[in-house]
């Protein structure tokens, strides 16, 4: 049976950390960006997100994450991308958007490195 989707999200550093766990779809993909557009207008532009929860991303969510990054790319800031299951990871480099995003083993990883949390 496939899980609800459900996120958390903290700020860490001037940068917001979102934790997914469940299938991102239409819904988790929405709510991904929503979260992301409320922390955004108060000024945050580095991102991590945790798909350590979320073993399957498909195209719908895939279209969510796209609008982030180009959103950051926009606006000279930077997304990490953390704890990522290989299916997921493999989806990500084909669509070629490691150019864009970083990834890093763990949230705390990210946070120490370039585009993380301290400069």
């Amino acid at each position: 049976m496939e899980q609800p989707f459900s996120l958390t999200s903290e700020v860490r550093d001037r940068t917001l950390v979102i934790a997914t766990s469940g299938y991102v779809n239409n819904v988790g993909g929405e709510a991904i960006a929503a979260e992301f557009t409320r922390h955004y207008a108060a000024g945050i532009r580095r991102v991590v997100i945790n798909l350590a929860g979320s073993k399957v991303v498909n195209s719908v969510g895939m279209s969510f994450l796209i609008e982030i990054i180009e959103r950051l790319q926009e606006s000279g800031g930077t997304i990490v991308f953390t704890n990522l299951d290989p299916a997921v990871e493999k989806m990500l480099s084909i669509m070629g958007l490691f150019q864009f995003a970083g990834r890093a083993a763990s949230v705390d990883d990210a946070l120490r490195g370039p585009g993380g949390g301290a400069p």
